[in-house]
């Protein structure tokens, strides 16, 4: 019980650190792409944290495993090179006995995954959906940020403003450049309206207006010398009439239970997707075992670029296997679970290869001693 514990406890810290990190360098990379789309005004930037904390399980999922079997290859790989291991192998720990025990923090370790890939992480996915849905609903104002220009609509429209108010009804310096279509969407030059002030008008019926005060609008082509010129004491334009939409597009964001007995082709490799990440984890620990027992002279990295190069295959014929699933070109019987049994062989190969060639030594050896 005493070694047991020992062994949990250095595979979960390492679990722990190695995750931690892995965590930080997947979140930032995240982060810089929302803070971009935020910076643009593809979201507002007050929901970036709301964002991030319900894809923070989704990336869980994914990073658990990882963490696991590099906390294996590193607790285990240290206790080689220290010659721990050497001492518990001569108190009769075998490799299958050290996998056994390996096997009770991949236990909790798969049903953290579980839990995450089958109930928290679609939830996360679902929250997602609906605040990208609420952004899709904001026009350029409510996400408008003074002193800054701001492309929307590809880039068909650059929005300014010098001042805005608090309650964002109240605009001052106003400058919108678009350009104007036909009706056989050929370019048609660009509309340039500015002025002095701008409020935002809300009707009873819900209608929001633009009113803008004391301007100017110019229309023409770059390059051009017929250019319109209007000047206006009052301009008001429509704005479109913002609608939240409850539609969830994606498949990550349905919950469990609605892919359950489904006969598409996407729900199935959906739930064999988050079925097969809780078991994930036991093969991948049976890999690691047998992967981090290295000579003290070899140090404890040498197997560490093997390991995980096989992981990446692991992963990335998931991945492939999920692809053909969903475009049909896999049978759902066998879907990913092939993978699953190909790699449940390389781990069995792994574990039992180095005690079998042992064997196979020393009875060659013991043969060549009677022959002498």
């Amino acid at each position: 019980m005493i070694v047991f514990r020992y062994l949990s406890r250095e595979v979960l810290v390492t679990l722990s650190a190695v995750s931690a990190v892995l965590l930080v360098i997947t979140m930032s990379g995240r982060f810089v792409k929302f803070l971009a789309q935020a910076a643009s005004g593809a979201l507002d930037p007050g929901s970036l944290f709301l964002i991030m904390g319900f894809r923070l399980p989704g990336f869980l999922q994914l990073i658990l495993p990882l963490g696991l079997f590099l906390g294996i290859l590193l607790a285990y790989g240290r206790l080689y090179l220290e010659s721990e291991m050497t001492v518990l192998s001569a108190t009769g720990m075998s490799q299958q006995r050290l996998l056994g025990m390996t096997m009770a923090p991949a236990l909790l370790v798969a049903l953290l995954v579980a839990w995450l890939s089958l109930s928290l992480a679609p939830q996360g996915a679902y929250q997602f959906q609906m605040v990208l849905n609420k952004q899709d609903a904001l026009t350029e104002f409510d996400t408008l940020e003074p002193g800054r220009f701001q492309a929307l609509n590809d880039g068909s429209r650059i929005t300014y403003t010098e001042k805005l108010s608090d309650d964002r009804s109240q605009l001052g310096g106003v400058f919108i450049s678009e350009k104007r279509l036909g009706q056989d969407k050929k370019d048609r030059g660009i509309s340039v309206l500015v002025a002095d002030h701008g409020r935002l008008e809300v009707k009873p019926d819900g209608n929001r207006f633009l009113v803008l005060e004391d301007g100017y609008r110019y229309d023409g082509s770059p390059g051009q010398a017929d250019y319109r010129v209007i000047k206006y004491d009052t301009y008001g334009v429509q704005m479109e009439k913002p609608e939240i939409s409850n539609e969830v597009t994606d498949r990550d964001a349905l919950a469990t239970r609605d892919l359950w007995g489904s006969n598409e082709r996407k729900s199935i490799a959906e739930l064999q997707w988050r079925l097969s990440l809780p078991l994930l984890v036991f093969i991948v620990t049976l890999m690691a075992v047998p992967l981090s027992r290295v000579n003290p002279r070899q140090g404890r990295f040498l197997k560490l670029l093997p390991a995980i190069l096989l992981y990446m295959a692991y992963l990335t014929m998931l991945i492939s296997a999920r692809g053909a699933l969903e475009k049909g070109k896999l049978s759902p019987v066998l879907g990913l679970w092939w993978v699953h049994a190909l790699f449940l062989a390389i781990g069995l190969a792994l574990l039992y290869w180095e005690p079998l060639r042992l064997k196979l030594a020393s009875r060659r050896g013991m043969k060549e001693m009677a022959r002498g």
